[in-house]
C-alpha cells in the first residue's frame, strides 16, 4: 500500500489515514498525520530517508488532524519539471487531433508550482484561464539520457504520485505559440496535497487511478489512466532521448477531456486559415468570450486522484481563483 507524506513549514508529515479521532463519536476513521523525524528538507532528501517515513507511519502516535495543518506543495522547488502534451484520447478529440498524436514534451518554471490550497492567480493580461488536472509522476533516481523504462522498471525510477493542475493562459499559448510562458506564471501548477510514496506492487494499479476535476461543484474533467495515449513507462523512454531527470523532479502526464479550450467546428477552422492570423486570433477569442467555463475570480477548483478501491488516493486538492492585485473583471 502506498505511504501518503505531507509538508508543511514546519517539516514533513505521514498521514494515518485509519487513526481514530476521539473527539468525533461512533469511531469514524479520520485524516491525521505524525511528524517524521527526518533532516531532509528536499523531496529528493526525503524519498532517500523512507526509513523515516515508514518508522513514522509505524509509530503508533494518535497524530494531528491534517485539516489543522497549513499545507505547501509536497514537491519542493526548485526542480525540473515536464509535461506530456495531449497524452489522452478525450482531450485529443477535444482538440480536434484525429489520427495519431506524436508524443510531444514541454517544460514548465518551478517557480509555478504552488501549494494544493493556495489560490490561482490570473495576471492582470490573461483573459482566458484554463484548468488541466494532471497526475503527476515524482521521480525516486536518476534517470539518464538513453534509459529505457519498461513496464516492470517504473519502481526503480517512480517514487511517488501527486495531483497537479496544469493552469494555462490560452491566449498566450494560442497567439505566441508558447507553451513555457502560458503554463509557468507563479502558482500555475497548483501541487498535492499528499505526495503517495508507493511500493513496488502499487505500480500495477496506476490505470485504475481516476482524475476528477470540478469548478465550483460542476464536474469538468472525469477520466481513468486507460485513457492515456503514451503511458507512464513509455512516456519516461521517449523523455530520457534528450532529457535527464533526477530525484525529485516532476513529470506532468497529460490532462483528459473537459478543459475549457476546446477546438472549434471543422469548417470554422478550415476558414480560420484562410484569414491573416491577427484576424483569426481576434475572431476566435471573441466567440471564446462567450464561453463561461474558462475560470474567474471567486471560482474553486477542485481536483481529486484515486484508484475506486482506496489503495492509491492522492487527496483532493482545492483551490480558489483571485485576480491580480484584486483585479476583478
Amino acid at each position: 500500500m502506498s505511504t501518503n507524506v505531507l509538508r508543511t513549514a514546519e517539516g514533513w508529515w505521514v498521514v494515518l489515514p485509519q487513526a481514530l479521532d476521539s473527539a468525533q463519536t461512533g469511531g469514524t476513521p479520520t485524516g491525521r498525520a505524525v511528524p517524521v523525524d527526518t533532516k531532509a528538507v528536499t523531496t529528493a532528501e526525503l524519498i532517500a530517508d523512507r526509513d523515516a517515513v515508514r518508522e513514522a507511519a509505524l509509530s503508533g502516535e494518535v497524530g494531528t488532524p491534517v485539516s489543522e495543518l497549513a499545507l505547501l506543495s509536497p514537491v519542493t522547488t526548485p526542480c525540473r519539471v515536464v509535461a506530456q502534451m495531449v497524452n489522452y484520447r478525450s482531450h485529443a478529440r477535444d482538440s480536434g487531433f484525429t489520427g495519431d498524436i506524436p508524443p510531444a514534451f514541454f517544460r514548465k518554471a518551478s517557480g509555478s508550482v504552488s501549494g494544493p490550497g493556495e489560490a490561482i492567480v490570473r495576471p492582470s493580461h490573461v483573459k482566458f484561464l484554463d484548468y488541466e488536472i494532471e497526475l503527476g509522476l515524482v521521480m525516486g533516481a536518476s534517470l539518464p539520457v538513453g534509459t529505457v523504462v519498461d513496464e516492470g522498471d517504473l519502481a526503480s525510477y517512480v517514487a511517488g504520485l501527486v495531483v497537479t493542475n496544469d493552469v494555462s493562459a490560452r491566449e498566450v499559448q494560442l497567439t505566441k505559440t508558447q507553451f513555457y510562458e502560458s503554463k509557468s506564471y507563479p502558482t500555475f501548477t497548483p501541487t498535492g496535497p499528499y505526495l503517495a510514496l508507493l511500493e513496488s506492487e502499487d505500480f500495477a494499479h496506476l490505470l485504475d487511478l481516476r482524475l476528477r476535476l470540478s469548478v465550483n461543484g460542476e464536474p469538468r474533467q472525469d477520466r481513468t489512466l486507460a485513457d492515456m495515449i503514451v503511458r507512464p513507462a513509455q512516456a519516461l523512454t521517449l523523455l530520457a532521448r534528450f532529457q535527464t531527470l533526477d530525484p525529485g523532479d516532476l513529470l506532468l502526464t497529460g490532462t483528459p477531456g473537459g478543459t475549457a479550450l476546446k477546438a472549434p467546428p471543422k469548417p470554422v477552422e478550415k476558414i480560420g486559415a484562410l484569414l491573416p492570423p491577427s484576424v483569426k486570433w481576434k475572431a476566435f477569442f471573441k466567440s471564446q468570450a462567450r464561453n463561461p467555463h474558462y475560470l474567474r475570480h471567486g471560482d474553486v477548483v477542485t481536483a481529486s486522484i484515486a484508484t475506486p478501491d482506496g489503495r492509491i488516493d492522492l487527496g483532493e486538492q482545492r483551490t480558489p481563483v483571485a485576480d491580480a492585485h484584486g483585479e476583478q473583471r
